[in-house]
């Protein structure tokens, strides 16, 4: 019996070309890419990767992810310095969803990595990372030249989230640098214990979301800079007057035209009303019940 002919993709019409790339998960489609230069021509002429994520992730492993339409199938490449994993593909399958994972071997984790996230933003088309996760205490003595090659090669990232394993670890300089030099446009995670209760670190403007757990170094003066649609702080270093005075000019109208929603860790509801809300109007609502607005 004769062997199939190997079907010719690349003669194929633009559109039903098209659709054959829409078939492909992402892996498939950052393996073409790859053959050759051609394909990866070919590759970035398709016009439908805006329905693609992509999630930059710094831990103690390397990895990029690529989020297909709708979440449909994720991809994800986890760059590893141990021999034995390299190769190795895994896969989780949960009704309409489907995540796909490949361990690729490197002793140079670090260019490899910027390497593949280089050629990957520049297949979708990406200007932007939709989401960049960062282990503030990995890769420490690397740490600011990742943020310089993020900086270089990106515009922005949408969603940003900070970690650090180690809570003994102090991570504020590094976390500084990155504020200073990365443009952060929609929502921002500190999930790291700010040792400095002058940290510096900048926040970003006209925030979507910002939500600062570990936020004992957040006084009145840092608070009046934030500019957020919702802020959730667990700790901090503003006295029940400040608080009183902060409610009364946003009530006003006065500072933070943009937030909507405000939530504070405090030591006892009755005590806040008591020492915060005296002399403000406010309704307490039970969670139980749920209201419709109509209009």
């Amino acid at each position: 019996m004769d062997l199939p002919k190997p079907f010719p993709i690349l003669r194929l019409p633009f559109v039903p070309l098209q659709e054959v790339f829409k078939a492909m998960d992402p892996f498939q489609i950052i393996n073409f890419s790859m053959i050759s230069k051609r394909t990866k021509a070919v590759t970035k002429q398709m016009t439908f990767y805006s329905k693609y994520s992509i999630q930059l992730i710094i831990d103690e492993e390397l990895k990029v992810s690529i989020h297909g339409s709708k979440n449909m199938t994720q991809c994800v490449y986890i760059f590893t310095s141990k021999e034995e994993k390299g190769g190795k593909v895994a896969e989780n399958s949960r009704k309409s969803w489907n995540k796909l994972i490949v361990w690729k071997y490197s002793n140079n984790l670090i260019e490899e990595w910027k390497q593949l996230c280089k050629h990957v933003l520049e297949i979708f088309k990406k200007q932007t990372i939709d989401i960049l996760s960062m282990t503030l205490d990995a890769f420490v003595d690397e740490k600011v030249s990742i943020i310089n090659f993020l900086k270089t090669n990106w515009k922005s990232v949408t969603d940003c989230n900070l970690f650090q394993s180690e809570e003994e670890n102090d991570v504020d300089e590094h976390a500084v640098y990155l504020l200073e030099n990365i443009k952060i446009t929609s929502n921002l995670l500190f999930l790291f214990d700010v040792k400095n209760d002058n940290f510096d670190g900048k926040i970003p403007k006209n925030l979507k979301e910002l939500y600062l757990p570990n936020s004992h170094w957040i006084g009145y003066e840092r608070l009046l800079e934030i500019d957020c649609k919702i802020v959730i702080l667990e700790k901090n270093r503003i006295s029940d007057e400040q608080w009183n005075l902060f409610i009364k000019k946003w009530i006003a109208m006065e500072t933070h035209l943009n937030l909507v929603y405000l939530q504070i860790i405090y030591r006892n509801f009755e005590e806040f009303r008591e020492l915060v809300l005296h002399d403000i109007p406010h309704e307490v609502v039970d969670g139980a019940v749920k209201r419709v607005l109509k209009t």
